[in-house]
């Protein structure tokens, strides 16, 4: 459906954008294959995204930030227990990733190839997440919930002792048998250690 009707913005390039990543894969996909996808002109995509690496951050900063998005709204729920928030954060940090792993394979594969060419855009958005279990942890310290001097610190170790559940690298492993029952374990151990 060409784009000639509509107008063009950012959103419909990266949409249409990843829709040519499904199909083509990222080594064979174009900028030419997104004009053409939306009927207009690789100059109309350049003049929204100036290179294609532009546009490969921005569709893989839009991908990470649908995760970001579902976890700030457990992060900023103040009047849960911070315990329960904690949990609920990692869990639902698992069950999105695996969503995308399980659910997409084609595109978690695209996807975790445009990741490695994208670091900044990957290491801003560990840092959001780390930032929003900061954000948990430190309630709970201030409830006295939690008995930790700098929740930064606890944060950070929390989101890297969780790592195997989160890291793409390990994405084969979330959907075999006893996945579930190992995470839960893990962040059982991990809480009652933040504990008073």
């Amino acid at each position: 459906m060409p784009a000639t009707s509509e107008t063009l913005t950012a959103e419909r390039i990266l949409e249409a954008t990843e829709e040519v990543l499904r199909r083509h894969g990222p080594a064979k996909a174009t900028v030419v294959d997104v004009a053409r996808a939306l009927g207009v002109s690789h100059g109309s995509v350049y003049r929204h995204f100036r290179t294609k690496a532009a546009l490969r951050e921005a569709v893989t900063k839009r991908w990470l930030d649908r995760t970001t998005l579902v976890l700030a709204g457990i992060a900023a729920d103040a009047e849960r227990d911070p315990e329960a928030r904690v949990r609920e954060w990692l869990a639902a940090l698992f069950a999105a990733k695996r969503r995308k792993a399980g659910g997409d394979p084609e595109l978690f594969a695209t996807y975790s190839v445009l990741a490695g060419e994208t670091g900044e855009v990957v290491s801003a958005h560990v840092a959001e997440l780390a930032g929003q279990l900061t954000e948990i942890v430190r309630a709970g310290a201030e409830a006295g919930t939690f008995a930790v001097a700098d929740p930064e610190t606890a944060a950070r170790a929390l989101f890297h002792a969780t790592g195997r559940f989160h890291d793409p690298g390990y994405a084969k492993e979330w959907e075999r048998p006893g996945a579930e029952g190992e995470f839960e374990a893990v962040v059982d151990l991990l809480v009652r250690g933040l504990r008073r």
